[in-house]
């Protein structure tokens, strides 16, 4: 099952973004590795600048897809305010569809 997680970023933590974000990314390349990465990528402000996430991911239910957000290095810093997790269902130009 798919689920998405929809990130925003504290206000005023674009350094934490930026200092976290090759531990981030090596992160989401061991996921994308094991097949469990299905899209990642920053939401933009007016200027252009990160200022959230949206990835989405397989996992076998909710918890597991809770722990995954966890485990994320950019929640680990305290960058996030806020992380929604949601079952995702992919419906158009899905490669695996």
């Amino acid at each position: 099952m798919l689920f998405a997680f929809i990130c925003k970023d504290k206000p005023d933590h674009l350094h934490v973004r930026m200092e976290t974000r090759p531990v981030h990314l090596e992160h989401l390349n061991k996921l994308n590795a094991e097949g469990t990465l299905k899209i990642a990528g920053p939401f933009l402000d007016a200027n252009g600048k990160p200022n959230g996430s949206l990835v989405i991911v397989e996992a076998t239910d909710i918890d597991a897809a809770k722990a995954l957000a966890d485990a994320d290095p950019y929640a680990k810093a305290g960058l996030f305010e806020s992380v929604d997790v949601k079952p995702y269902n992919w419906v158009f130009n899905n490669p695996g569809a």
